[in-house]
């Protein structure tokens, strides 16, 4: 599989202040790559170079370029060589202190502006005095829009000043501090204020009038409200789709079950769904490491390819950010790609794309842009160093824009995956890596189904104790309250399903009212997805103010889980240790009981 897409890469000779010869092998990127330059009918990737002030070689190679690319369909890279960076890599990084004379020297007479004048004036095309006529031109154009870009933000800005110097025009002399003096003071003295140095001088007056007891100024309060508003509006939108199309707004379809539904493990649940999947969805296309041929690790795609296509479903290399990099591609030219990351702890590898472009595209394009990416991982209760991380806390606290779906079974995840399918919002899916085996009942509406996300289940009802897990924790709690049960206590059990968005219905803190005790486990380290959680729930939902016992967070331990049985035993908490904790905390309010 190959694809027409053309890479040019434009060399300036450093990368910041640090030269080429330091930062690539062979200091040139297509010497590099000359390796995949196929020979004869080989496949492989085309490498061309040119000067980047050479004007006609550029524009020449380029369209040469382009049309054997989309012709044969096949990718090239063209090293654009010699160009010029005349003011450095930013305004705190100026060329001249690590650019020697001669580089200096060179740059100027070579700048490709400047070449590209002297060609003009070689090929007759133009005079030196239309040259000149054209950069006294282009100078005033770029002026004159730099000017009216700051008139137009300037002019909204300045009626909201006006309205502030009126305010502070009609303090009663009573509230004419020095501090109120001086910020009055800033606010008149400062010609280009910017927006939120104006929003903040308002809320500065406000707090310095609480402090004398009096009412404010209705205006001042009603200032502050619309102008926050509007920061916020501009800031604080378009993270997750605001559309109809949001993933928060598919409508939810339970799962429907025949008289006697077939009962099978749970990668066989998984098969049959993704086999119907690509069936009734032809922009549906999987792929990642070992997913094609052999059908993912776990079979959750046997048999796929051969029945589909190579083009539906397909092996990529073992390079976690490369795989991302399709599938945000793709997502935005109209494909629903599920992209799969072998083992959860492997999202490391792919770490920049995610947090850096996938989760901010639509919040940094103002919802213009979209990449419904789906990305499919395994993780929890694995043993050993480089399997067992269960980096939830990494994901929440780096991703968001991106919804993060915790399923405890095979079911629920498709569930998810068809709520996912159905939106226009990114997501991944965490899928039990013990659970592939664990048998469970087909729905027989496996294509129409959907999970709400943001709506924990209740599992076990009970009147003591809140226990709130997701994943496969869910098995170990289910185990430890079993333990539990003989001591007369009832544990109400919660899944919050997704960690985001997380309860957005005040589930867990209704349930918190009734228990006034609550413990938070998983198996990320402390201080990760378990802190989040409590945090969501005491101090958003304020379930504090139902607690009669100290909430516990029940997580692994600080370190990766070592190898073996024994490793995971000792260091991610089981249903011993879910025993052990509810007995704890039902102890701190029954001291003689327990």
């Amino acid at each position: 599989m190959q694809v027409p897409l053309l890479v040019a890469v434009w060399d300036d000779g450093y990368g910041i202040s640090v030269p080429v010869e330091m930062q690539t092998a062979k200091s040139s990127i297509s010497r590099v790559l000359e390796g995949f330059i196929p020979k004869g009918d080989e496949k492989g990737l085309k490498v061309y170079t040119v000067n980047g002030w050479d004007y006609p070689g550029v524009v020449a190679l380029f369209e040469k370029v382009t049309g054997e690319m989309r012709a044969n369909h096949e990718p090239v890279v063209i090293h654009v060589e010699e160009l010029t960076q005349p003011q450095g890599h930013s305004t705190s990084g100026s060329h001249e202190r690590y650019k020697s004379p001669e580089r200096l020297q060179w740059e100027k007479e070579n700048d490709c502006i400047r070449k590209m004048g002297l060609w003009m004036l070689e090929n007759h095309l133009v005079s030196q005095e239309d040259l000149d006529e054209l950069l006294a031109k282009a100078t005033a154009y770029v002026k004159q829009g730099r000017d009216q870009a700051w008139s137009a933000y300037q002019t909204n800005l300045q009626k909201l000043k006006e309205s502030l110097l009126a305010i502070y025009a009609r303090l009663p002399e009573q509230l004419r501090s020095e501090a109120i003096q001086e910020l009055q003071r800033d606010l008149a003295a400062s010609p280009n204020m910017v927006f939120s140095e104006l929003v903040s001088n308002a809320r500065r007056l406000l707090l310095q009038w609480k402090r004398f007891g009096s009412a404010p100024d209705e205006l001042l309060v009603s200032l502050i409200k619309e102008n926050t508003s509007t920061g916020k509006q501009r800031y604080e939108s378009h993270l997750y789709s605001e559309t109809k199309y949001a993933a928060v707004n598919v409508p939810v379809v339970a799962a429907k079950y025949g008289l006697n539904p077939e009962s099978v493990p749970g990668h066989q649940v998984l098969n049959k769904y993704f086999d119907e999947l690509l069936t009734d969805n032809p922009a549906v296309i999987a792929f990642g490491e070992d997913v094609g041929h052999i059908g993912d690790v776990n079979q959750g795609f046997a048999g796929l390819q051969l029945r589909h296509g190579a083009s539906r479903v397909f092996d990529t290399g073992i390079r976690e950010w490369t795989i991302m990099g399709q599938a945000l591609g793709s997502a935005m030219r109209g494909f629903r790609p599920i992209a799969e990351i072998q083992y959860l702890d492997y999202m490391a590898y792919a770490f920049s794309l995610l947090s850096d472009d996938l989760a901010t595209l639509r919040y940094r394009s103002a919802g213009i842009q979209k990449a419904p990416v789906v990305v499919r991982t395994r993780g929890h209760r694995l043993e050993g160093i480089w399997h067992a991380g269960s980096p939830m806390g990494m994901i929440i606290t780096s991703m968001r824009g991106i919804y993060l779906c915790v399923p405890r079974n095979m079911v629920q995840a498709i569930g998810m995956y068809n709520t996912l399918l159905k939106s226009d919002d990114p997501g991944i899916v965490v899928e039990c890596l013990n659970g592939y085996r664990l048998k469970e009942k087909i729905p027989s509406n496996l294509l129409e189904f959907t999970l709400p996300l943001g709506v924990p289940e209740i599992l076990e009802d009970g009147t003591d104790l809140t226990l709130v897990t997701y994943g496969s924790c869910v098995r170990e709690a289910q185990k430890g309250i079993d333990m539990v049960k003989p001591f007369g206590i009832s544990v109400e059990l919660i899944d919050v399903q997704t960690l985001l968005p997380f309860d957005t219905e005040g589930v867990i803190v209704s349930s918190l009212k009734k228990t006034n005790r609550i413990i938070f486990l998983d198996e990320d380290v402390p201080g990760g997805a378990t802190a989040y959680m409590m945090q969501e729930v005491l101090e958003k939902w304020d379930g504090y103010k139902y607690l009669d016992a100290k909430p516990v967070t029940l997580s692994a331990k600080a370190h990766r889980t070592p190898f073996g049985s024994d490793g995971d035993y000792f260091t991610k908490p089981g249903a011993d240790d879910v025993c052990d904790c509810i007995l704890q905390v039902m102890k701190d309010s029954f001291p003689n009981r327990f």
